[in-house]
């Protein structure tokens, strides 16, 4: 798998919470749940999204926001509104004076709002668990992202407004896959038309030169690669190939590939019980010893301790999640 196939392979919802929200103005919503990864389609109507350091930003129907946890962010019918409703841990919305307010907000299984003929409807998808997304994808999102209707084509955002509303057999797993498409297109499409933002190697990817070497090191990275081997194979000079490649990516081909390694590293470590040596032959180390070594000077925790780490720390913001989250509803009796 390259890159980006890694990449967007990181979501991972599983009951995550979809809803439609249904306004009237004024409204202003302070999200604070929280929240790994966040995604809100404007259906009908404007809004405004604040975020600390980032924005206002102004959306139209059609426009798809990203938002990354967990920091704190406003959506408002107007820049200056100040915030009538707050969304906390487990989705739980109060008032600003902390009365609880989500029963009353309901309008039905899958929508929320202050008003069932609202001029604004938004749909927003949230990944609750931090298990849900791959550290790789968090990494590489800013705090916030915005794409506009006319920046790319793809009828899932009008199919999840659609299927939101529905509630057929199934539905919420078939919703939890739509999200992930919807989310999947929308960073893929940000990525080619976000350039000053994108990834060094996501830029560099379409170059003639350094291309066909990211590939490689990307989809091969247990081969013992040097800069010569790399140059040959995209059959340039290995100071040319040097030099255009510290030029685009801002870092040596060597010390690349050692990243690179130790993200695949990290990203196996956390998905599988597989041994250090195993992990240490498919990326490219000789012995566990030195996959040990190179990752605790870069990571700060052994192969072992950060695996332990991070997933007790995951294990706890999914206990956080459950200790917060409601009930869930019960299905209408004949």
């Amino acid at each position: 798998m390259d890159a980006l196939g890694g990449l967007l392979d990181g979501p991972r919802a599983n009951g995550a919470f979809l809803m439609r929200s249904v306004l009237r103005s004024p409204w202003s919503i302070r999200v604070q749940d929280r929240a790994p990864l966040s995604i809100a389609v404007v259906a009908k109507g404007e809004a405004w999204v604040i975020s600390d350091g980032v924005g206002p930003v102004h959306l139209f129907p059609g426009d798809v926001m990203i938002a990354k946890g967990p920091a704190p962010y406003t959506v408002a019918d107007a820049q200056d509104s100040a915030p009538t409703y707050f969304i906390n841990p487990g989705q739980l919305c109060t008032d600003a004076s902390g009365r609880s307010i989500s029963a009353e907000m309901m309008l039905d299984a899958r929508a929320w709002g202050n008003d069932a003929e609202g001029s604004t409807v938004l749909v927003t998808g949230t990944y609750e668990h931090a298990s849900a997304v791959s550290e790789r994808l968090l990494r590489t999102l800013p705090a916030l992202i915005v794409l506009r209707r006319e920046q790319w084509a793809s009828g899932l955002v009008s199919l999840l407004c659609d299927e939101v509303q529905r509630d057929d057999l199934g539905q919420e797993v078939f919703l939890d896959r739509l999200l992930d498409l919807v989310v999947i297109a929308t960073v893929r499409a940000w990525l080619a038309s976000a350039e000053a933002l994108s990834p060094g190697w996501f830029i560099a990817s379409s170059d003639p030169v350094v291309g066909p070497a990211l590939r490689l090191i990307h989809r091969h990275p247990g081969r013992p690669w040097t800069v010569a081997s790399l140059a040959a194979e995209v059959a340039v000079s290995r100071a040319a190939f040097a030099r255009r490649f510290s030029e685009l990516l801002g870092e040596p081909p060597m010390a690349y590939l050692t990243t690179w390694r130790l993200e695949v590293a990290a990203d196996i470590l956390l998905g599988t019980d597989r041994t250090i040596a195993s992990i240490a032959a498919e990326v490219g180390y000789s012995t566990p010893f030195a996959l040990s070594a190179a990752f605790t000077r870069v990571k700060g925790l052994s192969p072992n301790r950060y695996r332990t780490a991070s997933r007790a720390e995951r294990a706890a913001n999914d206990t956080e999640w459950r200790r917060h989250s409601p009930p869930a509803p019960m299905a209408p009796t004949a």
